[in-house]
């Protein structure tokens, strides 16, 4: 006989107290009536000020974990989220919070990680940079077809019967990787996105187009992505899990003549067992095989595998911040110093800081990307950036640095996981005279500032945020070599 799952306590009357840095709320609950202290307890979709009732799923040595069953005394700030997908759908967290209550929340996940985990001396931290477009702010939106809709355990339970179509165009659900929740509207991108993502869904259900299932690496439609630009040019990219060439000319003729502004129709063939099209060959059906951002009269070219930031106007403000720290904004006096765009992706900020610059030299991991940016460059007539592909670590060597020059500004954009060590010590070694740290996990950037410290200090810093409605924080630090 198996041993009895645990069951773990209901706890009634909780008032939540804060939001957390992973975006939950949290409160600290005494267990047990004879329990030594309290535990924290993280709760996905609390307000601070909620009062509930808590049903523990899980219990750690140091934490639990729990969700609201009944909600007592709603906090005052708490607002009635916008979208009917909200607690289902893993994207937005905090369509529940108020928009400034969110933007104080990410201030205080940056205050918090500079002081716990940095432990350095820091400036007054600048007040976040909030985004002028809370909604319909995203430039990507990627969506899965399946054959299997995700239905509530409430809907299961209750026995009826279901009438409606068992495919689904949406996202994945958390922790159920072959159901998909099918969405009717997202306000994260243009309206236009919603148009066509309904109206390839409406198509395949008319035409009897398979739907696919994961398990079994079936059926004819598997991914779609939506990209708009600011300039307004739209691509849309579909992924087929079949190469039924009928089926697919079907589809795509549909979509051409229904939407004659797509500006880039693409499509992939994608027979395998993972949705990723970076190794395979994306065709143009109609249009160009890219779409254009713009920026300061700057052309950014964004094809089928191109990373851009997804919020366009608040990338512009983020690469303002990081030219303005780097010294790169016309007001140091005429002097144009030898910059590294460290983690440089397609060149975005390289080539946004070059007509300021001596010379740029990037240096990135995906030689795809690298390609990007020396299009990039040669789009816009600048002829002072250098690009390399390869690791990082393997890349930024002191052989390197004596062959292309000790460099007056870094400018270093990591993924969440930060630099490596070896990056930090040959940056110690180079010495520019300031760094800019661009991060997208301020605990990580802690972390490395604690190892820059040496010789280094914070002079500056600036929270963007780059995703309202989530808990993801952009955070631009400045540097300067200590004297």
């Amino acid at each position: 006989m198996g041993r009895k799952k645990k069951e773990h306590p209901l706890l009634e009357a909780v008032e939540i107290m804060a939001v957390a840095a992973e975006g939950k709320a949290i409160a600290k609950v005494r267990m047990r009536p004879d329990d030594e202290g309290e535990m924290v307890v993280f709760i996905p979709f609390g307000a601070p000020g909620d009062v509930a009732d808590i049903k523990i799923d899980r219990r750690k040595r140091h934490f639990a974990e729990g969700h609201i069953v009944r909600m007592i005394a709603p906090a005052n700030e708490r607002v009635e989220p916008v979208c009917a997908h909200f607690g289902t759908c893993g994207g937005c967290k905090w369509q529940h919070l108020p928009y400034p209550l969110q933007l104080r929340c990410k201030q205080q996940q940056v205050e918090d990680a500079l002081e716990r985990i940095a432990k350095v001396e820091i400036p007054e931290i600048s007040p976040i940079l909030g985004s002028e477009e809370i909604w319909r702010y995203r430039n990507k939106m990627e969506y899965t077809f399946s054959d299997k809709k995700w239905r509530s355990w409430e809907d299961i339970r209750s026995g009826k019967e279901f009438t409606d179509s068992p495919d689904a165009l949406g996202f994945h659900i958390p922790g159920a990787f072959d159901k998909v929740l099918h969405i009717a509207e997202c306000h994260l991108q243009g309206s236009l996105g919603d148009e066509i993502r309904n109206y390839i869904y409406g198509f395949a259900e008319d035409n009897g187009l398979t739907f696919y299932n994961i398990r079994e690496n079936r059926g004819l439609l598997r991914t779609l992505m939506i990209r708009i630009a600011s300039t307004g040019q739209t691509m849309v990219c579909l992924a087929f899990g079949e190469d039924d060439k009928q089926g697919i000319k079907m589809v795509m003729e549909a979509l051409e003549t229904r939407f004659p502004q797509i500006t880039s129709l693409l499509y992939v063939v994608n027979l395998k067992l993972n949705d990723t099209i970076g190794d395979l060959d994306v065709k143009s059906w109609r249009g160009n095989d890219y779409i254009e951002e713009e920026m300061e009269g700057l052309k950014f070219r964004i094809n089928a595998k191109s990373f851009y930031q997804t919020n366009s106007a608040q990338a512009y403000e983020l690469y303002k911040v990081a030219r303005r720290f780097a010294g790169l904004d016309g007001e140091n006096g005429g002097r144009r110093p030898l910059v590294y765009d460290l983690y440089t992706g397609t060149g975005t900020i390289a080539n946004f800081v070059a007509r300021n610059a001596d010379k740029v030299v990037g240096i990135e991991y995906v030689p795809e990307a690298i390609e990007d940016a020396k299009l990039n460059s040669r789009v816009n007539g600048i002829d002072n950036t250098l690009f390399y592909a390869g690791d990082m670590k393997d890349m930024l060597t002191d052989a390197f640095i004596a062959e292309h020059g000790r460099p007056d500004v870094m400018i270093i954009d990591p993924p969440r996981a930060g630099m490596h060590q070896d990056v930090v010590d040959t940056i110690l070694r180079a010495e520019p005279a300031t760094l800019v740290y661009v991060s997208c996990n301020p605990a990580t950037q802690a972390r490395d500032i604690a190892l820059l410290d040496a010789r280094y200090e914070v002079v500056a810093v600036q929270p963007v945020d780059m995703f309202p409605h989530t808990h993801h924080v952009e955070n631009v630090v400045k540097l300067t070599l200590r004297k």
